[in-house]
């Protein structure tokens, strides 16, 4: 009996690792290429903070930046009421092009993070599975280099998160907000 436990939880864990492996990364993906300013024009997540405060979320800027050593340094610009808020994260490069780790200094989360698909110069759809002691959760994020994104790719956002497994009630096209410049800048 205690084998057989053993053999469901490893074929568990097997699912859960392989399900994981099925988000894609972009093909030839090309780093360089990534690097600038981004607009964050759609984001759906189920975890619990999302549901809390999706309400108040509109669009941020988000600046990324190749490191020496080949990670990426991204900083974040928020509005969080009359002012603008940074968070700074270093992505780092792992053994596959267009995927990185992050684990986060407040929270001590674990972020798997895939560039899933990208055409450098318009869009970047990124997928992020977040594991903390208190449970695992998804999050689809839609860059833009301008404001306005297509329809088409706002489609493929929604589309892809339900893919993750999301539902409609937890993916979100974020509202535009004034110039807020990535960094400080």
């Amino acid at each position: 009996m205690h084998t057989m436990l053993l053999g469901v939880l490893g074929l568990a864990l097997l699912g859960a690792l392989h399900a994981q492996d099925t988000i894609p990364v972009q093909t030839d993906f090309q780093q360089d290429k990534l690097t600038g300013r981004w607009y964050c024009v759609g984001l759906a997540s189920n975890s619990h903070w999302f549901k809390e405060k999706r309400h108040l979320m509109k669009m941020c800027t988000t600046t990324i930046s190749a490191t020496g050593d080949g990670n990426l340094e991204v900083i974040s610009t928020y509005p969080k009421g009359d002012h603008c808020e940074n968070r700074n994260s270093l992505y780092t490069k792992t053994e596959q092009p267009g995927r990185f780790s992050y684990t986060s200094p407040r929270w001590g989360s674990k972020h798997d993070i895939r560039v899933v698909e990208t055409n450098y110069d318009e869009y970047a759809l990124v997928a992020t599975r977040i594991s903390k002691s208190t449970g695992s959760s998804t999050m689809v994020l839609l860059y833009s280099r301008t404001k306005e994104v297509s329809p088409e790719r706002l489609e493929r956002f929604r589309q892809f998160s339900r893919e993750q497994g999301l539902t409609d009630e937890e993916i979100l096209t974020l509202p535009h907000t004034g110039e807020q410049p990535a960094g400080g800048q």
